[in-house]
């Protein structure tokens, strides 16, 4: 049986780039007013409650300011990465793979677990037949936290979404809240997105698993 079924490949490199677009074209999108703050509203720079630096050109999409440029690419990506997290969650639950390699447990919690998982992953020892305790914990934050937050708080900061789905936007503290939620999240998964390339490249053999999907520890143990 493969590590990683086709439909997580597929999934994790439509969803990397969609990320990487979404990200970038925030930041453009971002510069054009670099204050959060709480609540429905929110204009005025002496009532936010963080001033975000801006960010030079290079980070962003397009490599200028160009607000509406910047929405056009981000509205583009979203799609792909929205439908995708839809998608992916069906496929986790009903191929068994969230049951199986992501689901965690108690003892997955504990201090032991995380050190004997950090360990093991630098001494290049894969967890027999799933992931370990820490990728287990930083996976489910981001599929069940970080990633929804990012379709939820979207859409309530989106042009007229709150006629339409005004629950949506007061369950969020307003739509300024939802806003800030919004960055914070996506700095979130930008935090994630580094470790993960980090702990790939350790093990580099991670990234040709993705691949090609590998085989799982069990059937590799028997040649």
């Amino acid at each position: 049986m493969r590590r990683h079924l086709l439909s997580t490949r597929l999934w994790h490199w439509v969803n990397a780039v969609a990320i990487v677009v979404l990200f970038m074209s925030g930041l453009n999108i971002s510069n054009a007013h670099r204050y959060l703050y709480w609540g429905n509203y929110g204009f005025d720079p002496a009532d936010a409650w963080a001033k975000v630096i801006r960010f030079p050109a290079w980070t962003t999409i397009p490599q200028r300011y160009d607000l509406a440029e910047a929405r056009d690419w981000h509205n583009l990506a979203v799609w792909p990465f929205a439908v995708g997290l839809l998608l992916i969650w069906i496929a986790m639950l009903v191929n068994g793979h969230f049951r199986r390699d992501l689901a965690t447990g108690r003892r997955d919690w504990t201090p032991r677990a995380f050190i004997a998982s950090l360990r093991a992953h630098a001494g290049g020892k894969p967890a027999a037949g799933g992931y370990n305790p820490v990728q287990k914990v930083l996976y489910g934050l981001v599929f069940g936290v970080l990633l929804p937050a990012m379709v939820l708080t979207g859409l309530a900061i989106s042009p007229g979404i709150e006629p339409a789905m005004p629950w949506l936007v007061e369950g969020l503290g307003g739509r300024q809240s939802a806003r800030s939620l919004h960055f914070i999240a996506a700095w979130g998964i930008f935090g994630f997105f580094v470790i993960h390339v980090v702990m790939a490249l350790a093990g580099w053999r991670l990234i040709g698993e993705m691949i090609t999907g590998g085989r799982r520890r069990e059937e590799a143990d028997h040649g």
